[in-house]
């Protein structure tokens, strides 16, 4: 199996904990991964800040950390073959540039790369009710080959925590990115 190269960004949409649940996971899938790019927004740590009560963005040393404007990060062009990038949670903010093409920023420019290289993007829009604004920057984004993956937790797997919530979008995110992994299948266990 070829290793996967992976971006993740953060933005400041509520929904933290989804980011925090996939990047533990993404550490226990390691040996499926070459490296793994983040980068986040100045309004995602805050909101980790305010909805995790930490900054344990930090702590994850695996992984490599890029600036918000550092257009010299790899990801920034096609020619560095990133195959996945997952924007979670996606802003519906960060969601209408990437949807016109709007590359004002790392997040933005990355995934411009991703579509335009027919990579695969997956945008975990974390937000309700949606405009019809958002739904048609959805449509654009999907009409570009990008995959939304809103935040809908499932419970038939019946979690218990706020975590094992969470872990039931990242489960279905890490299918979506072609990951092989454990996770709870409908009528399979």
């Amino acid at each position: 199996m070829m290793k996967k190269k992976v971006i993740v960004a953060v933005t400041g949409a509520s929904g933290s904990i989804y980011a925090k649940v996939l990047f533990d996971r993404l550490l226990t899938l390691k040996d499926q991964i070459e490296t793994v790019g983040v980068v986040m927004s100045d309004n995602a740590k805050a909101v980790w800040q305010f909805e995790l009560g930490n900054q344990d963005y930090n702590h994850f040393k695996d992984f490599t950390f890029y600036n918000k404007n550092d257009f010299n990060a790899p990801f920034a062009s096609g020619s560095a073959k990133y195959d996945t990038m997952i924007i979670i949670p996606c802003s519906m903010g960060t969601l209408g540039r990437v949807a016109h093409g709007i590359s004002n920023d790392l997040i933005s420019r990355a995934a411009d790369v991703v579509l335009k290289e027919r990579r695969k993007l997956i945008a975990v829009v974390r937000d309700t009710p949606f405009s019809l604004i958002h739904i048609n920057n959805m449509k654009t984004v999907t009409e570009a080959g990008g995959i939304i993956c809103p935040a809908n937790p499932s419970f038939y797997s019946l979690p218990q925590t706020i975590e094992e919530v969470a872990g039931t979008v990242i489960s279905r995110v890490l299918d979506l990115a072609g990951f092989d992994q454990e996770s709870y299948r409908w009528q399979e266990q």
